[in-house]
C-alpha cells in the first residue's frame, strides 16, 4: 500500500474508532488528579493500551504515575507520541478541586488515538509505536526526569498536540528555573527590641528591589516573576524566616543560566545587607526552550492541511509560557503544535471559562484532526528513511553536537 493510500486508510480507522477516542476525552476530564496523583487516569489509559496489544510498563523510571506502552519491531524507526493527563487546582466545582482548565485530558486522548490508529496498519511499516505517559506537566514536570532517566534515549521522533488560541507549527516556549529561596534571621519584639532580630522579611524585600532593578538590565524575552510564601508569623514579632519563589524564564538556556545567576546575586546582596542567612533551591524541575525542526514542521503543516486545518499562525511573538516538552525536544526531534478550537469568542486555556470546551464537540471535532494529523505525519517518518535522516540530522545541528 502506498503512502496516499496508508493516509486515507487512517483516516477511516480513526473515523471508525471516534467514539472510543471521545470516551478517554470523557473519562480523564471527568477524573481530574494533580499532577504526581494521576493514579485513575495513568490506568485507565494503561488498561486501554493493553486492551489495544500494547505491552506496557507502569509505573516506568520510578515514577508511579508514569508508563511506557509499545507494539512494533526493531527494524524500522521509533516513535514517540507524549501523553500528559494532570489537572490544574481550583478549577473543579468546588474550589479546592482540580479541573482539566488546561485540556490534558484532550493531549492523553490525542496521543492515545494516534497510537491506535497506527496499530492498526503496523503490517504496512516497520518500527515501533510508543506511547509515554509523563505526569505533572503543570508542576513538577516529570518529562525532566523521564529524560535524565533514559526514557528518550531510543526515540528518532517525538509528538504532542495542544489546544490553543490558534493554529501554530512553530510553537515557542521559554526555558525556566522554579527558585525557592528562604532566609533565616532572629526573632525579637517588634517594638521592645527590635535591634536584638534579624528581620528576614526585609531580606526578601529587597531581594524583590533588587530584581526589580536587574529587569532593566536583561534582554526583552525574560521574565522574572515571584510570591512570598512565608512573611513572618505576626506584625510583633521580627520575622525569623521569610521565604519566596521565583519563576525565571527565557527564550535560550544558555542565556537563562545567566539571568538566573543574577538573580541570585540578588538574593545574595539581601543576605548581606540584613544578616539573614539565606539558602535557596530549585521547587520544580527545570525546563528547556523547545528545539523546532523547520523539516518537521512543514510535514506536519502539510498533513493539517490535508485535513482543513487553515490560517496557521505566522508571527514571530505567539503567546508563550515554559513546558516540560522543551527538555525531550533537546534529545529527540520533537513536533509540538498547537490547534485553535472553532469558537467565537475564543477561550483561552488556564481560564475557567475553558471547562465548558476541554470535553465538548468542539473539542471533539479538533481532537479528530489533531489523531488524524500526528497519525499521517508518524507514518511519512516511518515510510521514508530519508525524510527521517533530514529532521534527525537538523536537530543535531540545532542543539549543537558535533
Amino acid at each position: 500500500m502506498n503512502l496516499q493510500n496508508l493516509k486515507l486508510r487512517a483516516y477511516e480507522i480513526e473515523n471508525k474508532l471516534c467514539k472510543e477516542f471521545e470516551e478517554v476525552n470523557d473519562y480523564i476530564f471527568k477524573n481530574p488528579e494533580l499532577g504526581g496523583q494521576e493514579y485513575k487516569s495513568s490506568k485507565y489509559i494503561v488498561d486501554k493500551m493493553n486492551e489495544y496489544g500494547f505491552k506496557t510498563t507502569f509505573p516506568y523510571c520510578n515514577i508511579d504515575t508514569a508508563f511506557r506502552a509499545e507494539l512494533g519491531d526493531e527494524e524500522g524507526p521509533t516513535i514517540a507520541f507524549i501523553s500528559e493527563y494532570d489537572a490544574l487546582p481550583g478549577y473543579g466545582e468546588n474550589n479546592d478541586e482540580p479541573g482539566h482548565a488546561c485540556g490534558h485530558n484532550w493531549i492523553a486522548a490525542s496521543t492515545l488515538g494516534a497510537c491506535v490508529v497506527l496499530s492498526k496498519l503496523k503490517k504496512y511499516f516497520k518500527g515501533k509505536i510508543i506511547l509515554i505517559g509523563t505526569p505533572a506537566e503543570e508542576t513538577i514536570g516529570y518529562k525532566y526526569n523521564l529524560v535524565k532517566s533514559g526514557a528518550f534515549d531510543d526515540i528518532d521522533a517525538a509528538f504532542q498536540m495542544h489546544i490553543e488560541s490558534c493554529n501554530n507549527v512553530n510553537c515557542k516556549s521559554l526555558a525556566m528555573d522554579s527558585l525557592e529561596f528562604e532566609f533565616e534571621g532572629l526573632a525579637a519584639h517588634a517594638a521592645s527590641h527590635p535591634h536584638k532580630g534579624v528581620n528576614a522579611l526585609d531580606a526578601v524585600n529587597l531581594m524583590f528591589a533588587g530584581i526589580n532593578a536587574l529587569r532593566q538590565h536583561v534582554k526583552s524575552d525574560v521574565r522574572i516573576h515571584g510570591i512570598i510564601t512565608n512573611g513572618g508569623q505576626a506584625a510583633n514579632i521580627v520575622p525569623e524566616k521569610s521565604i519566596c519563589q521565583f519563576y525565571i524564564r527565557a527564550s535560550e538556556r544558555s542565556y537563562l543560566e545567566e539571568v538566573t545567576q543574577k538573580v541570585i546575586n540578588c538574593a545574595k546582596g539581601a543576605e548581606l545587607m540584613t544578616g539573614a542567612k539565606l539558602s535557596y533551591r530549585n521547587f520544580e524541575n527545570p525546563f528547556d526552550n523547545i528545539i523546532n525542526i523547520s523539516s518537521f514542521q512543514s510535514i506536519m503543516k502539510s498533513n493539517l492541511q490535508d485535513i482543513g486545518v487553515i490560517d496557521f499562525y505566522e508571527g514571530n511573538n505567539p503567546p508563550t509560557g515554559s513546558t516540560d516538552i522543551g527538555n525531550v525536544s533537546q534529545v529527540c526531534p520533537t513536533m509540538y503544535t498547537e490547534l485553535s478550537l472553532n469558537i467565537n469568542p475564543m477561550v483561552y486555556v488556564h481560564e475557567k471559562e475553558f471547562l465548558k470546551f476541554a470535553n465538548s464537540n468542539e473539542s471533539y471535532e479538533l481532537l479528530h484532526k489533531a489523531i488524524k494529523s500526528m497519525a499521517t505525519t508518524a507514518l511519512e517518518l516511518y515510510c521514508d528513511k530519508n525524510l527521517l535522516s533530514q529532521i534527525k540530522e537538523e536537530h543535531l545541528m540545532l542543539v549543537g553536537y558535533k
